[in-house]
């Protein structure tokens, strides 16, 4: 991608700030390999401990190491974690998720309440030095606060576009009598994004379907609806590596999506799987490569390009 639309919520003053923290977030490419670490709050320590889940996953720092060993891909957390093992991080992107909430109990709760406020945010980059680039949000669309959280959403999302930071959506759709994986209610979410000004959102993907190229085919509708906001998709369950790097491929040179959201399937492998599992990613997001050349990363048997994207972003 060789330029991009400012939104006109970004000040002038912030637009060289914006531009810079865009280039950081996409590894230079205008895409996202987004390594997702809020679900040490999201899903407590289910995804972290447990049968068919690498000993590793047991320490938070896992996710710092993979996330660093990536090469280009930025880690989305909560503001304590990132105080937590930043000094030993500092080279590493990252987006602040700034809301969340366990899965003990039953609902939602009021999960649109903002933990960290976007000034708290901005005050954490200064005092840091960090490459914070982007907050992120989660929000679930039908639940009984869905009003509270457009409107929370709504405010962060301007309020990170003021400071010169992107934002990034987390969209369900979730609540009784909603299939949160038909494709038609996916694409709302992806519409609802952009209403709200987000320049990415993150949504889900149905997995499940058996025909990836039809399936990809039909997801168009998600990303069309998302307009200038870009798509990117959920990883997902722990899955085979080639079924990982075949839907990927599909969902980006059919659907149109610009990259992926991965937790489970990095963080629960050891870090040198992960780390080839990274670069097979790497390899499809930043440099376009297929599903077969991936995988003979994964496998050592090609060599990777170097780290970060050579790509230039301008703006107009």
């Amino acid at each position: 991608m060789k330029s991009i639309k400012i939104p006109l919520s970004v000040p002038s003053r912030k637009k060289n700030e914006y531009l810079k923290n865009y280039r950081v977030l996409t590894n230079n490419s205008g895409h996202l390999l987004l390594i997702a670490g809020d679900q040490k709050v999201e899903h407590l320590n289910d995804d972290f401990y447990g049968p068919g889940i690498t000993p590793e996953d047991k320490n938070p720092e896992h996710l710092f190491k993979i996330a660093a060993a990536s090469g280009g891909g930025a880690l989305a957390v909560h503001l304590g974690l990132i105080s937590r093992y930043g000094h030993d991080y500092s080279s590493l992107p990252y987006i602040v998720k700034i809301n969340g909430k366990t899965n003990l109990g039953e609902g939602e709760k009021n999960s649109g309440k903002v933990w960290w406020p976007v000034e708290d945010v901005t005050k954490f980059k200064k005092q840091s030095g960090l490459k914070v680039a982007a907050i992120g949000y989660t929000l679930y669309l039908g639940g009984i606060y869905e009003a509270k959280m457009l409107a929370k959403a709504a405010k962060a999302i301007f309020e990170a576009h003021q400071a010169g930071l992107l934002a990034i959506l987390w969209v369900y759709p979730r609540g009784k009598n909603i299939k949160e994986e038909d494709i038609h209610t996916i694409a709302g979410g992806a519409g609802v994004a952009a209403a709200l000004d987000a320049d990415f959102v993150k949504i889900k993907y149905p997995y499940g379907l058996k025909d990836k190229k039809a399936t990809a085919g039909k997801f168009k509708e998600a990303v069309e609806a998302g307009g200038r906001t870009k798509v990117i998709c959920v990883g997902g369950d722990k899955r085979p590596v080639k079924e990982l790097l075949e839907h990927l491929k599909a969902q980006i040179s059919i659907s149109g999506t610009v990259g992926l959201a991965v937790g489970r399937n990095l963080h629960q492998r050891p870090l040198e799987e992960a780390t080839r599992l990274g670069a097979a990613l790497g390899a499809i997001i930043f440099h376009n490569k297929s599903a077969a050349e991936a995988l003979a990363i994964y496998n050592n048997k090609l060599k990777t390009k170097p780290a970060r994207s050579s790509k230039f972003l301008g703006l107009f």
